[in-house]
């Protein structure tokens, strides 16, 4: 019998890096993601290429009957999950806090973590009972720094990533592993497009190679992923470097830029 993961993020994006490199793995899959023609399409792909069964669940994770829906199928004994990549996340917005509106904050909030919670928390104990499992889960390099412009963003995945060292520590012993998954940039199609190889953050990183890091780390039990060299190195530093140093290595144009443009913005509306 084949093993069964459940995908959930925009899979014809980077996300479907996962779904990709687990079919052609020989594993069944879950697709999970709000437009069930697109899941239709990438099911449609992955079966034909690669022999293995896959369901599409098309299900908006930012609505609770839509994320019950995926909590049943992760809980339901008689359809056990042995992956779970929890990949569905949301930027947002990039600014100073203070020029946010509170509820498109609290979007980002309940999607990179109350969602990637009640999920992880949904296939656990089916896991734990099993003796085996693995669970991804994505955040970003940006948990290892606070961002300037990106408060919540860089918050909710530092959240993520604590969140995902101690439940490994908790169902580790037990045959269990989560694998916290912290890239730095990542190509997309629009990057492709502009031929650049580099972000302010970094080298690019490729959807297939930094999925099959990912991957690889979670069945070698490893709780932490950083793909790529320079952003390893990166995130050392950011760890163990002192704030003050840290800030004014990486972050100084990123404050600065952030705290003109708040300037600039309350004074145009005080003006008003």
């Amino acid at each position: 019998m084949r093993p069964t993961a459940l995908v959930t993020g925009r899979v014809q994006r980077d996300r479907g890096a996962f779904a990709r490199e687990l079919a052609a793995a020989g594993t069944d899959l879950v697709l999970v993601a709000r437009h069930a023609d697109r899941l239709e399409a990438v099911r449609a792909e992955l079966t034909g290429r690669c022999g293995v069964a896959a369901e599409v669940l098309a299900a908006d994770l930012l609505d609770p009957a839509g994320r019950a829906a995926v909590e049943a199928r992760l809980a339901d004994p008689a359809r056990p999950v042995d992956v779970l990549v929890n990949g569905a996340g949301l930027l947002g917005a990039v600014g100073a806090l203070a020029l946010q509106g509170a509820d498109d904050e609290e979007v980002k909030v309940a999607l990179n973590v109350t969602a990637v919670v009640r999920l992880t928390n949904a296939v656990l104990p089916g896991m734990v009972r099993r003796g085996r499992g693995r669970v991804v889960n994505i955040a970003s390099m940006a948990a290892f720094m606070p961002s300037p412009g990106g408060a919540t963003y860089s918050a909710s995945k530092a959240f993520v990533t604590c969140f995902s060292r101690a439940v490994h520590e908790e169902v580790g012993p037990l045959g269990v592993h989560v694998t916290v998954v912290c890239p730095g940039a990542t190509r997309t199609a629009g990057r492709a497009a502009s031929g650049s190889h580099r972000s302010r953050m970094g080298p690019l990183l490729e959807p297939d190679e930094v999925a099959r890091r990912a991957l690889a780390a979670v069945g070698a039990g490893r709780p932490v992923c950083v793909p790529g060299g320079a952003y390893r190195v990166r995130a050392a530093i950011a760890r163990h470097c002192p704030g003050g140093v840290y800030r004014r290595l990486f972050q100084r144009g990123w404050r600065e830029r952030t705290a003109r443009s708040l300037t600039a913005a309350l004074t145009v509306e005080a003006d008003g």
